[in-house]
């Protein structure tokens, strides 16, 4: 199987089983019923994770992860973070839908190059572990072919990610979006306590994890929101780094694009004043902090 369009209806969170809907033509039924047994099976693939939804791949250095990365995203979230990137990302039915074996094929090329310098495969998105499936059996072909793994994702999905995913997991990237729960419900969309979870989880089984913080002013700069965040981090003992993110407008165009309100039009980036104010109280908990 190639990769195509995904063609999918407007698949949502938390369930993959809706109708296809939204046909521009009329069909005869011998066509509207082969439609839907390929659309089906789709979906069937999609569960099973022999098939995912992707959005694009990016081969970076020391950015999702150490060492040079093969970066995969995958299309499909349930949060909708002000300051997203990737809006297009955000619905599974607009990715290429993309085989499994296709998927190794790529990552396997660059072995060589992950040897050599300490890196490997990163699936990130949208929120990967809306396909965990996919992301299950990618990571243990990974580790069955002696590549390095790494997971980037919200942990609001967490339950979903089975023992066998993050047994072949080397590294979760936790973006930590808030330390307040009405402030990450105003970031996101979404509720916190399921990333927290998902980080008391982590650190049970010990898998090394490095947090992202999005630091937006105005948004999630609060001296008290920053505090609750490193206090949530500070008791993860398999924390290595903190990493602290300035907020930029480089997706402002894309949301433009798509006719989504952009509600952070005219934040300016953190200056150097605050950012290095959130570093110190992330540092001031024994963190390790970039």
């Amino acid at each position: 199987m190639s990769t195509v369009f995904l063609g999918l209806p407007d698949v949502g969170f938390p369930s993959l089983a809706c109708p296809v809907v939204g046909l521009e033509h009329p069909l005869d039924d011998a066509h509207a019923a082969a439609i839907a047994e390929l659309r089906h099976e789709h979906l069937e693939g999609i569960r099973t994770g022999s098939i995912g939804s992707v959005h694009s791949w990016e081969l970076v250095t020391a950015v999702d992860g150490p060492g040079t990365r093969m970066t995969l995203f995958l299309n499909g979230c349930p949060l909708r973070c002000q300051y997203c990137q990737n809006p297009d990302t955000w619905r599974l039915r607009d990715g290429q839908l993309t085989p499994i074996d296709e998927v190794m094929d790529r990552v396997r090329h660059y072995r060589d190059i992950f040897d050599a310098t300490g890196g490997g495969l990163t699936i990130s998105g949208g929120e990967p572990l809306m396909q965990p499936a996919f992301v299950r059996r990618i990571f243990a072909a990974c580790h069955a072919s002696g590549i390095r793994t790494a997971l980037d994702t919200s942990g609001f999905l967490g339950r979903r990610a089975s023992q066998e995913l993050l047994d072949n997991t080397d590294l979760v990237l936790l973006d930590v979006k808030s330390g307040d729960p009405d402030t990450y419900r105003e970031v996101t969309g979404g509720e916190l306590a399921p990333t927290i979870a998902f980080g008391d989880r982590l650190a049970e089984l010990g898998i090394a994890v490095w947090i992202r913080f999005v630091l937006v002013p105005g948004l999630t700069d609060d001296p008290a929101n920053v505090e609750e965040v490193a206090k949530i981090v500070e008791r993860w003992k398999n924390v290595e780094r903190v990493e602290v993110l300035p907020f930029h407008q480089m997706g402002e165009s894309k949301w433009q694009r798509l006719g989504i309100p952009y509600r952070l039009d005219g934040v300016e980036p953190p200056d150097v004043a605050l950012q290095d104010r959130v570093r110190a109280q992330f540092r001031a908990r024994g963190l390790t902090v970039y």
